[in-house]
């Protein structure tokens, strides 16, 4: 329909025991023995994305792209827009301006060298991007990214009063388009309705009502999805209590419940959108 509200489908390329904060087993040193399933998970996320014939922005994980170039070629050659998701999986609020753009500079090389464009969106893991951390913007306005995507309007990782729609933060290196995920409200707090655990809990047609609705107010809405939270036979380890909840909470029927979603509304890449638009 001409006019019609068209909102952003992001997916973050990323192993299943890519989990910040948890050590033993899944401390950064052990991830090269573990089974690898982003390949695989993947690939059900492309399928997925194609019968429903919807573009996606996917946000890779420079450890991945480095270890499985082909996976990022599939993506590319499915018409899907490539961008950065770091290279270490580290929170940014952990690292300081030097390690940041190390990480951030090595992920673009390992991108890049697997054969997708020079990124031009970020997002940060667990949405690290936040009071503790906005000198991170200047890094990225600095190396010409056009958008980010890694401020979340939630307590816990974010700041409830950052907006709830698409935004221009103006930065020392230059302005940013700024995606935040969607939130909703629910027993009088805010909850990641666009991703994650909030996202699987969810029943479709609720999904879909909430994003109608901040449609007609004119504005899109950006969900995020992993490609393990597809996974029909997910590897289980034991986590902390919160962890085990956002990692393992209802993934059974998620992948039914995303395709009704995506069925319902339209979506696309965030790239083409953030070309044509500008800061004021």
């Amino acid at each position: 329909m001409p006019g019609r509200i068209r909102n952003f489908l992001t997916v973050d390329v990323e192993e299943w025991f890519h989990i910040c904060g948890v050590g033993g087993p899944l401390a950064p040193e052990h991830w090269p023995a573990l089974p690898s399933r982003v390949e695989f998970t993947t690939d059900l996320t492309l399928e997925l994305l194609a019968r429903r014939c919807v573009t996606a922005t996917f946000f890779v994980l420079g450890w991945v792209a480095e270890r499985h170039p082909r996976l990022v070629q599939r993506v590319v050659a499915a018409g899907h827009e490539v961008a950065s998701h770091g290279w270490s999986h580290r929170r940014v609020y952990e690292m300081d301006e030097a390690s940041f753009e190390a990480d951030l500079q090595r992920a673009g090389v390992a991108i890049e060298a697997a054969g997708a464009p020079t990124p031009e969106g970020f997002r940060a893991p667990e949405w690290s991007i936040n009071d503790r951390s906005l000198w991170a913007l200047d890094v990225l306005a600095r190396h010409g990214f056009r958008y980010d995507s890694s401020m979340s309007p939630l307590r816990l990782v974010g700041n409830p009063t950052y907006p709830q729609v698409p935004y221009c933060r103006h930065t020392a290196g230059g302005d940013l388009l700024e995606l935040p995920p969607l939130v909703a409200r629910r027993f009088g707090q805010q909850y990641p309705l666009g991703g994650g655990w909030g996202l699987r809990m969810s029943q479709a047609t609720t999904v879909v009502k909430e994003i109608e609705a901040r449609n007609r107010r004119g504005a899109p809405v950006t969900l995020f999805i992993h490609p393990w939270e597809l996974d029909p036979s997910p590897p289980r380890m034991t986590l902390p209590w919160a962890r085990q909840f956002s990692h393992y909470f209802r993934l059974r029927g998620f992948a039914d419940r995303l395709d009704r979603v995506l069925g319902s509304v339209e979506f696309q890449a965030i790239g083409p959108w953030a070309a044509a638009g500008s800061c004021p």
